[in-house]
């Protein structure tokens, strides 16, 4: 389970558009941006639920190995392409009004959503064996964990504020999460490569 919430805050805490905004706003002084997190938390909990509930159907222990390979591969790539992309502050464009609506729409929109629900939701819910109910637990854990993430960069664009424009806060983020991605990919992939070994 620590791999699942370590592979999601890798994800969900990286720079990327909804952060980028948030971190904006706290750079601007803009107003709270409460709403708006919380509404990528409940895109976040529809994503993972409707995702883990077809996942559940489908899953059995041979599929669960290949997709735990193909999880693996991908969240691999992830961390190479988060390691190497170059931050500017280009990414960070200005937000006037951000609300529960927006926070909403831009997460479903947005491709790390699916991202971070797609390998948790049909690999690591089931390897964990988390089914029934408690996939509904663990969603309303995870979309939390998905309202701190703009939350926080709110915070940190308005604690620091112009100072996070020098991109090299940015920079060791990226360089962090993808170390993060990195762990959790080869943890996943190491004992199922090792069982079609042995």
């Amino acid at each position: 389970m620590l791999d699942m919430i370590i592979y999601a805050l890798g994800v969900m805490y990286t720079p990327g558009p909804v952060n980028a905004i948030c971190l904006n706003s706290g750079i601007q002084k803009q107003s709270s941006i409460l709403s708006f997190s919380f509404g990528v938390a409940i895109a976040m909990f529809a994503l993972f639920s409707i995702v883990s509930l077809i996942g559940e159907t489908l899953m059995n222990e041979t599929f669960l190995q290949w997709t735990a390979i193909l999880g693996a591969t991908y969240i691999l790539w992830l961390a190479y392409k988060i390691f190497v992309s170059q931050v500017s502050n280009a990414e960070l464009k200005s937000r006037q009004s951000i609300s529960l609506r927006d926070g909403l729409m831009l997460q479903l929109l947005n491709p790390k959503g699916i991202t971070v629900a797609l390998p948790i939701a049909t690999v690591q819910f089931p390897s964990a064996g988390i089914t029934g109910g408690y996939i509904f637990i663990w969603c309303a854990i995870l979309a939390l964990l998905a309202f701190g993430a703009p939350t926080i960069y709110y915070i940190a664009g308005h604690l620091i504020g112009k100072k996070i424009n020098e991109t090299g806060f940015l920079f060791v983020m990226n360089k962090l999460m993808a170390v993060l991605l990195l762990f959790v990919g080869l943890k996943m992939a190491l004992p199922t490569i090792l069982n079609f070994l042995y």
